[in-house]
């Protein structure tokens, strides 16, 4: 399917996929409780540093996210090796209020925006033709980790201290990243693109939409709308997983099992999304990605049974699957690929936002005494906006032509 640069390319994106689960809440979240106890703070004050940083993260991401259209994928993806490598070393150094607000500003920088930024640029950028199966290999990456790490830091967590952890991630993330990264993309340039025989596509010219058209464009708001329900309404989940459990009463092992369902139900979904991508295109897709999201938050709202979690962050995981690729590829389809790193940035920096959003929302939330099932209510309203809102221009997402 993949010739062997083109598989060099994918194993890039995946391994970078799933570095970037250190930046990621689902992971973060899981040292929540340690941080929490070290510095005597509460759930809100948390969130609200959480969101904060995120926030600011979100804003530097779309200035030097868009650097990658102008730089050698090497060398951009060096110094995002180096910033993710001294923001894991910074963050098990915490030690007030102030050090979190950074460290989790560069964690999430650097973890969450741009390693998988650099991942799906790349990929997007690179591939055409198959772009749907290789983003969907790619984000496997990402489904590994959530698949394997919940339930490894939970053990790790009973039996060393949570800073030891942290500084062993920076020392595998300075010496194994560098040699990988210049093995497998040192030889990759845009003319060195997967070779396309569609003469109807060289016909059809897509438009190469610059940042500053697309920001004009009624659509990418609506598709974007759509896109950021699945960040703040998981970040939520997974940051805020431990009052989750109290409030169901739910053990303290559920949702890092639960987890496991939600990476092997996301797998799956990636590996058939990318085939249906290439068959469809993202455009016609885009409006089934937020349904099983909706039915998650049915299910926290009625259910209280400790089998509600598997099934919970399974549908999650199922529109994680679908957001992931559609969030990369849909992109490509509409405004062309020429500035895709600078319309990428834009689009990270703003699901990054989202997870701002989910997190201080929820924090807030939960310190003025709503119920889990309240906050259920709550996102599962704002998912259905988003889907009636997409079904009205479901129909006028195609791409302009030349």
């Amino acid at each position: 399917m993949f010739k062997s640069l083109n598989l060099k390319i994918i194993l890039f994106g995946f391994i970078f996929t799933f570095f970037s689960s250190f930046g990621q809440s689902f992971f973060l979240g899981l040292f929540n409780s340690s941080i929490r106890e070290t510095l005597s703070i509460s759930h809100g004050q948390f969130g609200s540093i959480y969101a904060s940083a995120t926030l600011l993260s979100s804003f530097i991401l779309v200035w030097i996210g868009k650097k990658i259209d102008d730089m050698n994928i090497l060398k951009f993806a060096s110094y995002v090796i180096i910033l993710l490598a001294i923001s894991c070393f910074l963050f098990s150094k915490i030690s007030s209020i102030v050090f979190l607000f950074f460290s989790i500003f560069l964690m999430r920088l650097s973890g969450q925006g741009l390693m998988s930024h650099t991942a799906t640029t790349t990929i997007s950028r690179y591939f055409e033709k198959t772009r749907g199966r290789a983003l969907s290999t790619t984000w496997l990456g990402l489904s590994l980790a959530e698949f394997i790490l919940p339930l490894l830091i939970v053990f790790l967590l009973s039996i060393i201290e949570w800073r030891i952890i942290w500084l062993s991630i920076s020392i595998l993330v300075i010496l194994i990243l560098p040699l990988i990264s210049f093995y497998l993309v040192k030889n990759v340039n845009l003319d060195s693109r997967e070779n396309l025989i569609d003469e109807e596509k060289k016909l059809k010219e897509i438009k190469q939409w610059k940042r500053i058209e697309v920001l004009k464009d009624y659509r990418f708001y609506i598709v974007c709308l759509n896109m950021l329900a699945m960040p703040w309404i998981a970040t939520g989940t997974f940051v805020y997983q431990s009052f989750i459990a109290s409030s169901k009463g739910w053990g303290p092992y559920v949702i890092a099992q639960s987890f496991m369902v939600y990476s092997i139900l996301s797998v799956t979904t990636l590996f058939f999304s990318g085939f249906l991508i290439d068959k469809f295109s993202s455009r016609r897709l885009l409006i089934y990605m937020n349904i099983p999201l909706l039915l998650s938050a049915f299910v926290l709202f009625y259910f209280n049974s400790p089998i509600s979690s598997f099934v919970f962050l399974g549908l999650i995981g199922i529109s994680n699957g679908f957001a992931n690729v559609l969030g990369s590829s849909t992109w490509a389809e509409i405004y062309g690929v020429k500035h895709i790193g600078s319309i990428k940035a834009l689009t990270t920096a703003l699901m990054v936002l989202s997870t701002a959003f989910g997190t201080a929302l929820f924090g807030i939330l939960i310190d003025n005494s709503y119920s889990i099932e309240q906050i259920a209510m709550i996102s599962g309203f704002y998912i259905l906006v988003a889907i009636i809102s997409l079904f009205f221009i479901r129909n006028r997402l195609n791409p302009n032509y030349i």
